[in-house]
């Protein structure tokens, strides 16, 4: 564990994420202006702290949607280290509050935490692929209730805030995106979000004042 939580540090010290992430991101926009921005980027900055993950303890993520309920996620940190201690760290630090799931696909998966265009842009860093395509062992499957790491067809190291959680099993998915967890409850707010949801093309994009807010994201164990 301590290993991989080592080299996490190198890891993020690559270049920021400012893109598109699993097949879509949210263009949105922002009306503070860069000085505003600048300041509220260092804010954030300042607050995002990687812990190492104890192996022996259950770390559960309380996700609050606005208007739909919780969601709640148990971590896998000993499957995948380094997306688990990002989520964290994003999580402790208020990253997600805020924020939004702007891809929704029935049967497919609802994806969210993308910071473009809004005044946490360019705060989370890139990180290493924790998936079998990449080199990494990671033995989870992309069931039912699954949340994985979004990130660019290429490269394969650059997932950075944006997570998906699985509505219907995708076998496809396996050893090419890196799941980190596993819905424990709250899988009905999961399909009432994406039954309920009207995309606007095939690519499962949300107009954005219909896309789910994110009220918070809550670390405990």
């Amino acid at each position: 564990m301590k290993r991989g939580i080592i080299k996490i540090m190198a890891l993020v010290a690559a270049a920021l994420m400012a893109g598109t992430v699993l097949m879509g991101c949210n263009n949105g926009s922002t009306e503070t202006t860069s000085t505003e921005e600048s300041v509220q980027e260092s804010q954030l900055k300042d607050k995002y702290e990687l812990i190492e993950l104890d192996e022996n303890t259950v770390y559960f993520a309380d996700i609050d949607i606005k208007g739909y309920g919780k969601i709640i996620v148990k971590l896998d940190q000993k499957a995948a280290p380094i997306s688990c201690a990002n989520f964290v760290a994003l999580a402790n630090m208020g990253f997600y509050d805020g924020l939004t799931f702007h891809r929704i696909i029935e049967d497919f998966m609802m994806q969210g935490g993308d910071a473009e265009g809004t005044d946490k842009e360019g705060i989370a860093p890139m990180i290493k692929g924790e998936f079998s395509a990449n080199g990494v062992d990671n033995p989870l499957l992309h069931t039912r209730g699954a949340i994985s790491m979004a990130r660019r067809n290429s490269p394969m190291d650059s997932a950075s805030s944006q997570f998906f959680i699985v509505h219907k099993t995708y076998p496809s998915l396996d050893g090419n995106y890196a799941c980190f967890g596993y819905v424990t409850d709250g899988m009905d707010v999961v399909d009432k979000i994406c039954t309920e949801a009207e995309p606007i093309d095939n690519n499962g994009t949300i107009e954005k004042e219909k896309q789910p807010v994110i009220n918070s994201i809550r670390i405990r164990t």
